[in-house]
């Protein structure tokens, strides 16, 4: 569940900024379900017809229902807190376009790749991306504070 490259601590605190290298990758992949559909947009709130409406949904250019664009980034997240920086990182800033849609029934792959460390502000610059088979859904750029060791 939690990766085992060398410098990764454990459940409690991911990797420390002297552990990370650039190129450094990780993911995680999640099918959509209509319940994790529902259960976003309540707990977001976000009932917009286009992602909770069959009837609706058939009558816009994508023909079907959506699933939100945040919930693309949401695993985006889970990536980032559980693998690459890890447990202990903290998320400040995340840009994203949104390509293509993503329906119920896909497997959407969330990877984040490090481009920049900037070690004097404790920052870890990340290339992410959600895929579904080969085809880029969301892609975008994330900034995190990682923890040096003993600090």
């Amino acid at each position: 569940m939690y990766p085992t490259h060398e410098g990764y601590n454990d459940t409690l605190h991911g990797y420390y900024l002297e552990d990370l290298r650039v190129g450094m990758s990780a993911s995680h992949a999640k099918t959509v379900t209509e319940t994790d559909v529902v259960l976003f947009a309540g707990l977001t709130g976000d009932n917009n017809p286009i992602h909770c409406n069959d009837v609706f949904a058939t009558q816009t250019p994508f023909k079907s229902r959506i699933v939100h664009g945040m919930f693309c980034a949401g695993l985006i997240s889970c990536v980032a807190g559980t693998r690459l920086p890890g447990p202990g990182c903290v998320y400040v800033e995340q840009q994203l376009r949104f390509k293509a849609p993503v329906r119920i029934g896909d497997t959407v792959t969330a990877v984040c790749a490090i481009q920049e460390i900037v070690p004097e502000r404790r920052r870890v610059i990340m290339r992410t991306t959600c895929t579904v088979q080969d085809k880029v859904v969301v892609e975008g750029s994330a900034t995190f504070v990682v923890n040096r060791r003993g600090s």
